[in-house]
This record gives C-alpha cells, structure tokens and sequence, in this order.
C-alpha cells in the first residue's frame, strides 16, 4: 500500500506543478511492527485519537530518516516482506528513545513489478528459491555464480 501511496502522489505532484503549485505536498512513509495502543486518550474536557507504544515512536523515527518520496521499513517488518519486496539495507540508525542501533531498509519496489520489466529474475520452487536481481549483478556473473550451483549439485 505504501508503494501505491508513493506512485499516486507522485502523479499527483505533477498535476499540481501543472496547475502552477510551487511547492507540491510531499511524503515520507515510516512502517515497524509491533505492538501498540490506539484509541481515544483524555478525559471529557479533551479527548484525542492518538496511538502510544514503542512502536508508534519507531514508526515516527523512520519516517523522519527517509527520504522525501522514500519508504523505510524496520527490521521486524522486513522479516515479514522480504520474499515479496525488494530492499536495501541502510546503515543503522540511531535514534531518541532506542538503545540499540535500529536497522532498517530502504523499500525499493515489488519483486513482481522487477521480474515484469525485466530488471529481476526469480523462481521459486518446493525447497528452492532464485532471485537475481540484474541491477546488481551482471548476467555474465550471474551465469557464473549459477554454474557453480550446478556443479555442485552435480556432484
């Protein structure tokens, strides 16, 4: 979703410099999991719909950190996506509230989308799992690195 979010507002950024707006809004996206309270907080005087916990403050975090149009997403969330979503790991951040160094990753687009336009290859069978990424690797190492699988499996 946060994909689509980032490819509509691009649309839309271009429509409004079209219509003659100077400054487009923009948007960085933040996603962790985990676990955290939501709801309404207050007393009868005032009352606001807000979300607590530990995780609210990563999210604030990583959308701080990433790029103007970009998507961060924290290690946890990136165990849940990574066979589906292409990333790159960023160098750890440390952040306000977090002990340890947080690690995250830049999302980078959908594997489906990359095997499309041709940038990806991948197959997935019971037991075995190929992604080459063509932006990354050459073919010419890519064969190479494949051949030496084989051999191996040959063996």
């Amino acid at each position: 979703m946060a994909i689509a979010m980032q490819q509509r507002m691009r649309e839309l950024r271009s429509e409004w410099q079209d219509l003659g707006a100077d400054r487009p809004f923009e948007l960085r996206i933040g996603i962790a999991t985990g676990f955290c309270t939501v709801g309404n907080f207050g007393s009868e005087d005032r009352m606001d719909y807000t979300i607590i916990g530990n995780v609210a403050n990563l999210v604030s975090r990583l959308q701080a950190h990433s790029e103007v149009g970009g998507i961060l997403i924290g290690n946890e969330t990136y165990a849940l996506v990574k066979d589906t979503v292409a990333t790159e790991e960023q160098t750890p951040l440390t952040v306000k509230g977090f002990a340890e160094p947080i690690r995250c990753y830049k999302v980078l687009g959908i594997y489906d989308d990359f095997v499309e336009e041709g940038r990806v290859i991948r197959e997935e069978r019971n037991g075995m799992r190929l992604v080459i990424d063509l932006q990354k690797q050459d073919k010419d190492g890519a064969i190479e690195l494949l051949e030496s699988v084989l051999a191996r499996l040959r063996r």
